[in-house]
């Protein structure tokens, strides 16, 4: 048994098709949550849902664009019909690589539209609910770019500002609704995103690359998605019930040991 058990809890996760998203869906319904994921690509989240372990039952899949306020707030209320929301992890997001000069008008709106808007709808559909359930837990996933300066990231790296400072406001509102609001900040993590990034800009040197990124963490490699979903067990667990308001970091050292 783990010591960070969530059962009785229903969690929604979003943008959990895939990667990080995907084993904290998984984590959380280990360890006893019913959770529902949100994502808009549905073959991929399907099979995300699905699962031959012993928890396949406690894994629901439901297609929603998190941009779409009207879709988001017609999910969420559908889904605390008929369960109490305990905990609602705001993953769903995508990435850019560009310094000012190149990043478009519409780069900037297509960022803002997931990364933040996404977030602000999520969180606008939950609350009323989490605040007539007496309490629960929201974990946002920020990003060390939130915090510190990288090259080639000016528009991602706002929009992860955004969902630190979110989480912050959201943490100091609602305290007395017993809502809990913390977020987490990882450096690279190997995901399928990481290996389309280099398959797409470095073919033939993927290999090469990968490695040349995995040493920009002092620890000298990337995060793996399981070591992202034991943080995000732990921050929505009972365990946790003290921290509120809190950033964490999960880097190999980037923030911190990097000149």
């Amino acid at each position: 048994m783990s010591a960070f058990q969530l059962d009785q809890k229903t969690a929604i996760i979003t943008g959990a098709s895939s990667g990080i998203g995907k084993s904290i869906a998984h984590k959380f319904a280990e360890n006893g949550a019913i959770v529902h994921i949100l994502d808009i690509k549905e073959e991929k989240g399907g099979e995300a849902g699905k699962s031959t372990d012993h928890y396949a039952d406690r894994l629901f899949f439901h297609t929603c664009d998190v941009s779409d306020h009207l879709a988001v707030r017609t999910v969420i209320d559908g889904i605390c019909a008929s369960d109490k929301l305990d905990i609602l992890v705001n993953n769903a997001g995508i990435g850019f690589v560009g310094n000012l000069e190149e990043t478009s008008e519409a780069d900037i709106d297509r960022l803002y539209t997931i990364n933040i808007k996404g977030v602000y709808n999520c969180l606008h559909a939950s609350i009323s609910h989490l605040k007539k359930n007496g309490g629960g837990v929201i974990l946002n996933m920020a990003s060390v770019a939130a915090s510190v300066a990288i090259p080639d990231r000016f528009a991602y790296a706002m929009t992860k500002g955004a969902v630190l400072n979110m989480t912050y406001s959201v943490a100091l509102d609602y305290i007395h609704d017993g809502i809990r609001c913390n977020c987490i900040s990882p450096a690279r993590v190997h995901t399928p995103f990481v290996d389309d990034y280099l398959k797409k800009n470095y073919p033939g040197r993927e290999q090469e690359m990968f490695d040349n990124l995995s040493k920009t963490q002092p620890i000298g490699r990337m995060g793996t998605p399981e070591e992202i979903a034991n943080l995000a067990l732990f921050l929505c667990s009972d365990a946790a019930s003290f921290i509120t308001g809190s950033d964490y970091p999960i880097d190999g050292g980037f923030i911190k040991l990097v000149p």
